[in-house]
């Protein structure tokens, strides 16, 4: 029974861990646009705003790597099955 719980409650923070790449995925969405629109409003700063919107990019991507990999050991790595003896 307790080995049903722990694999539930693996499960579910795996889903939502995962679930983190939506919210990466939807911010650089808003800054991919919010670049294009500055750039539109002040051409002469292109360099600062690419510069700026890729280091966003970066980071945010790696949010999502980040889930994937949490995601990846609540599953396949869970400490607690090898405690329980499952």
């Amino acid at each position: 029974m307790n080995t049903a719980i722990i694999a539930a409650g693996s499960a579910i923070g795996a889903g939502l861990a995962v679930i983190t790449g939506i919210g990466a995925g939807i911010g650089q969405g808003f800054a991919a646009g919010k670049a294009a629109e500055a750039v539109g409003n002040q051409p002469e700063a292109k360099g600062d705003i690419t510069q700026t919107m890729l280091l966003g990019a970066a980071v945010a991507e790696s949010t999502g790597i980040y889930g994937l990999v949490i995601a990846i050991i609540l599953l396949f790595a869970n400490p607690f099955f090898k405690l329980l003896g499952a």
